[in-house]
């Protein structure tokens, strides 16, 4: 393969870009436009070439860590993580004028009235904390993404610097002016600008940054943004940002071996199992398994790589669904289920605006169709379903019966095969595609003692799995019959040995090193 037939890294971030995107609430172009904008202040600053590059990529991953606090932001705030994502990106949570308005009428307002009476408390209670620990592991989790995509140190410290504030009251570290890295002040001055634009039009986002240039803002970026601001964001709006932004990648142009390109596909799979304890491994585990069925049945290796892609990206639309849904113990309510149905569409739709995987969009969006039409969401039936999303479909669902959920436990692997038989049975499932399926589940191989990645003994491991699920030190000691206090060191050893400090981080870690599941 020469160098110009590799694909370009940017193409893989840019669709990335979009996934975050959903997770924050936003319109699927908005971090682009964010980007685009960017790119124009830094050039009209006459900025380094290692700067503007810089500020390329910071723009497009700045909410790479968006699912790293999913869980914890949707027990606290009433279920649905992503309105307060939405919510509180146009909040200046040091100004009391914008954040008890939010807080009083906006926080928890999708949740029952005692749900919500709880969640404007301890919203008022916690906040601070809150905004602290949702930093740190959003910024953990957006470093782990930057360095699996193998980007540099520069973009990597960005991101570790993306919440902070010009006057020193950002987080989690409290820097403030020129200590702040150059790319990630941009980003912070670019995502507000669109973010307002598209709330109020081009004045109010001028107005934005004249209010908080100086506070949260870096005063020069949003001046240079404020002389030129209405006619870039005109510029932009009439531009096809998809074409645009891949246009304004500076060269040398990042490229991406072909082989590597599962390695990306992994890492955007676990940021978005990230999003959920009970799915921690669930698409790597699923790309396994569709890769070894599809094998079985003597399919073309371009196939074969085609479904275990699919495999790993199938899930990605599960970041624009609230964890208030996902993590439900009970029944899901209709509107709740209209929801469900929407993740696959979302991925295939994300996956199909990317000229480099848009050949995976329809495998990846079939994943819950079903043989008798019963599936979704184009209810497709037998005649429409490819081998290949027949492969996934069945792959995904034993995959998702073996693994806990918040209303059952893990079936075993006997109870999934018995059940994905008689979904093949009554013409759910494709009986040829579930006899693969099962043929290549068998046994997962013992991993020899000692081989665990980053020193970890046997002990640590086991208590990996468990901080990666939120388990507390007391929950940790009370399953594994040890102290909390004993637990709590193990923890300490953990994160010392995997270099993080987070849950979140420790999730990244277990699901990279596939450790989640014994």
């Amino acid at each position: 393969m020469n160098l110009t037939d590799e694909p370009r890294l940017a193409e893989l971030i840019v669709a990335l870009s979009r996934i975050t995107a959903l997770g924050m609430g936003q319109f699927p172009d908005e971090t682009i436009r964010s980007c685009l904008l960017a790119m124009r202040l830094a050039q009209r600053m006459d900025l380094g070439k290692s700067d503007v590059r810089d500020i390329y990529y910071v723009t497009l991953l700045q909410h790479a860590g968006c699912t790293a606090y999913a869980y914890e932001t949707a027990a606290l705030f009433g279920g649905d993580d992503i309105a307060v994502r939405a919510g509180g990106a146009r909040i200046d949570f040091t100004n009391p004028m914008e954040a008890l308005p939010y807080l009083l009428m906006e926080v928890g307002s999708t949740a029952r009235p005692i749900g919500r009476a709880r969640a404007v408390i301890l919203a008022v209670s916690k906040g601070n904390d809150f905004s602290r620990e949702l930093s740190r592991a959003n910024c953990e989790v957006a470093v782990h993404m930057t360095r699996r995509l193998g980007l540099g140190s520069g973009v990597q410290r960005s991101l570790n610097e993306i919440y902070e504030r010009w006057d020193g009251k950002g987080n989690p570290q409290k820097l403030a002016g020129d200590d702040i890295a150059l790319p990630a002040r941009f980003a912070q001055v670019t995502n507000q600008a669109i973010l307002f634009d598209r709330l109020g039009g081009p004045e109010l986002a001028v107005e934005t940054i004249r209010r908080r240039s100086d506070s949260a803002l870096d005063p020069s970026i949003a001046s240079e943004f404020l002389r030129h601001g209405i006619q870039l964001l005109e510029e932009i709006s009439s531009a096809d940002a998809s074409v645009a932004v891949i246009d304004s990648e500076p060269k040398p142009h990042r490229r991406i071996p072909e082989h590597r390109l599962d390695d990306v596909a992994a890492a955007f799979a676990d940021m978005v199992d990230l999003k959920s304890s009970f799915t921690h491994g669930h698409s790597t585990a699923v790309a396994r398994l569709a890769e070894a069925a599809a094998a079985k049945l003597g399919l073309a290796e371009s196939e074969v790589v085609r479904i275990r892609r699919a495999s790993l990206l199938h899930d990605i639309g599960r970041v624009g669904v609230a964890n208030g849904i996902w993590d439900k113990p009970g029944p899901l309510t209709a509107t709740e289920w209209e929801q469900v149905r929407l993740h696959p569409y979302y991925a295939e739709r994300i996956l199909s605006r990317s000229p480099l995987l848009a050949p995976l969009a329809s495998l990846a969006g079939m994943h819950h169709e079903r043989q008798d039409g019963s599936g979704y969401h184009r209810q497709a039936t037998a005649s429409t379903i490819p081998t290949g999303a027949r492969l996934l479909a069945a792959a995904d669902a034993y995959q998702a019966m073996t693994q806990e959920r918040p209303h059952r436990p893990a079936f075993t692997p006997d109870t999934a095969a018995e059940q994905l038989n008689a979904e093949a049975t009554q013409g759910q499932l494709d009986t040829e595609a579930v006899r693969a399926v099962l043929d290549a589940a068998g046994q997962p191989p013992i991993r020899n003692r000692g081989s665990w990645p980053a020193g970890l003994s046997d002990r640590e491991v086991e208590v990996l799995r468990l901080v990666a699920r939120g388990c507390s030190n007391r929950e940790i000691g009370s399953r594994l019959y040890i102290s909390p206090k004993t637990a709590g060191h193990h923890v300490q050893h953990i994160y010392s040995k995997t270099g993080v400090s987070t849950r979140a981080g420790a999730a990244m870690f277990a699901m990279e090193h596939d450790l989640v599941h014994p």
